[in-house]
């Protein structure tokens, strides 16, 4: 079944596309891997590779949480307000800091959801950077502007020296709302002055943050650095902000951008272009060689996007609890034709282009 039988079989059952994330993410891996174009396990042969093999155990990215306070378009987490049940425990978290510690990873990348919005989050990230580990969190920004619990985190962040990475997919207030939801900018502005009062994007603070940019639609992001110049120019002159870095990541097809994509028919039309832009210079740098993700419920994914496809890692270490450092080193990357995504033009990483 292809992508068009499979969105007219959900409109003539009466499904909304947007009340089906979990059957659209089995269908992106699964019905619609042979829709006119390339497999992605055949294009890597192609170039040279059997697989995709770890290098390095040296980043353990943790989704503590769904929670979120806004519910933006393009979310491939699927998180929002209403996803209140899905918090790491601190038992996990406990586990979480014990693995740290034991295999000596040098990162410790937080996200969510909104990770603010674990009620352990606080406490997480003054353990884990009493490991003396570096601690990135994936801030959405307006988190600090939505409430007065939340106003202590400019201060909190500094104190632990955390790395701050935050989505801004424009420096103007339309294209971010559409994306991310009425008000959305203006916080993120008055938050983005917030951390540059305490020291961030401040030359020698030592108190780094970066902005994520992604496109508004179903087309590849530009060139990093010439967002980044246009990026720093316009927010400085506008608001007087600064920022260390920018960092162009490419939409996925998956959770909500792949209901986006299914709803204005253009899936097809925007894989093509995926695969039209793959390069495989990409592949010595795909962040899932030296990175694990783990769920909010501890499971262990090879990429965070993996993890929202619900690809599990083959072999038995599937779980924290069945930890297996030798297994996950030698292991190979599940990969899938959504993997297209980050090996497209410049490539894309949670930490921006590859190469």
């Amino acid at each position: 079944m292809g992508v068009k039988q499979i969105s007219k079989s959900l409109k003539a059952s009466g499904n909304s596309l947007s009340n089906n994330f979990y059957q659209l993410k089995v269908l992106s891996q699964k019905d619609l891997a042979g829709d006119n174009f390339q497999n992605f396990k055949q294009r890597i042969k192609q170039a040279g590779r059997e697989a995709i093999t770890v290098t390095a155990l040296e980043i353990l990215q943790i989704n503590i949480g769904k929670l979120c306070n806004q519910t933006c378009a393009h979310c491939h987490v699927d998180a929002g307000p209403d996803r209140k049940d899905e918090n790491m425990s601190r038992q996990t978290l406990e586990r979480c800091l014990e693995l740290i510690a034991t295999y000596g990873f040098k990162q410790v990348d937080i996200t969510g959801g909104a990770p603010e919005m674990n009620p352990n989050f606080r406490w997480f990230v003054e353990a884990c950077r009493a490991l003396d580990v570096n601690v990135m969190v994936r801030c959405n920004l307006t988190i600090i502007m939505a409430n007065k619990k939340y106003a202590y985190l400019p201060q909190f962040f500094a104190a632990n020296k955390v790395h701050v990475v935050s989505s801004l997919p424009s420096f103007s207030a339309l294209r971010t709302d559409a994306q991310r939801g009425d008000g959305v900018f203006a916080n993120s502005i008055a938050a983005l002055q917030q951390l540059n009062a305490v020291g961030y994007g401040i030359a020698d603070s030592g108190l780094m943050i970066d902005l994520v940019y992604n496109p508004s639609g179903a087309y590849l992001p530009g060139d990093q650095k010439s967002l980044e110049a246009e990026f720093k120019r316009q927010l400085q002159r506008k608001f007087n902000i600064s920022f260390n870095k920018l960092l162009a990541i490419t939409n996925l097809p998956i959770s909500r951008f792949l209901d986006y994509l299914l709803s204005n028919n253009k899936y097809l039309d925007y894989m093509q272009e995926l695969v039209n832009a793959f390069n495989p210079a990409t592949l010595n740098g795909l962040m899932c060689r030296d990175t694990l993700s783990i769920s909010w419920d501890g499971f262990i994914y090879d990429c965070d996007f993996n993890q929202q496809l619900d690809l599990k890692m083959q072999g038995k270490a599937k779980h924290i609890d069945d930890f297996d450092f030798e297994e996950l080193l030698n292991r190979q990357i599940i990969i899938n034709n959504h993997c297209y995504g980050c090996t497209a033009g410049a490539g894309s990483s949670c930490g921006g282009n590859i190469v």
